[in-house]
């Protein structure tokens, strides 16, 4: 049973992957949006989203930075699929760049982004602390993470802000949402 979950889930693959794309765009949607608002993009950042699934939070963000730039990275093709034809206009005005790959090697230069963001999917990481880590790379000084979970995840709050720590972020807090929902953030000192 978990490596269907996993399959339609943690890393989307095949028709199984198809459908829980669209599951996941339904029931992630409005928390990701709340915490990427949480974020306070400014239209002139540049946003990374790991893990954007069908790319609900990605057309948001776009909305929000929209003299910015809005990149995201996943490493499930079918939901890279979903996410560029959600987000095919903003892709072809130069806004939006959507990329297949992995957390644990970001293929952006140092100091790249002012805000990241990932949703439901760091429970799925194969290492936490190194995506973290890449994350944490990648940002600006100053930069921000924040990082959401709704109880579908499986992800329990606690130890999420000594990853992030584990990962050379500082000051780590935490936003409870709706139900059982929570956001954990941390600036890149």
């Amino acid at each position: 049973m978990r490596a269907i979950m996993m399959r339609m889930f943690g890393r989307p693959r095949g028709l199984l992957g198809r459908l829980g794309g669209r599951i996941m765009g339904r029931s992630n949607a409005g928390w990701g949006i709340e915490v990427s608002d949480l974020l306070q993009v400014a239209p002139t950042d540049r946003v990374l989203e790991v893990g954007f699934g069908s790319g609900v939070v990605i057309d948001h963000l776009s909305k929000l930075a929209g003299a910015g730039m809005v990149v995201g990275i996943d490493a499930s093709p079918e939901m890279l699929t979903q996410a560029r034809a959600r987000n095919m206009s903003a892709i072809r005005g130069g806004g939006v760049d959507l990329r297949h790959g992995s957390v644990e090697q970001l293929p952006f230069d140092d100091n790249s982004f002012d805000k990241a963001l990932a949703i439901n999917s760091m429970q799925a990481w194969p290492d936490a602390v190194a995506g973290l880590g890449e994350i944490r790379r990648v940002l600006k000084p100053g930069g921000l993470v924040a990082l959401g979970f709704t109880p579908y995840s499986g992800q329990n709050k606690n130890g999420v802000a000594e990853m992030l720590n584990a990962a050379g972020f500082a000051g780590a807090g935490m936003v409870k949402g709706p139900g059982r929902n929570f956001c954990v953030f941390a600036p890149k000192p």
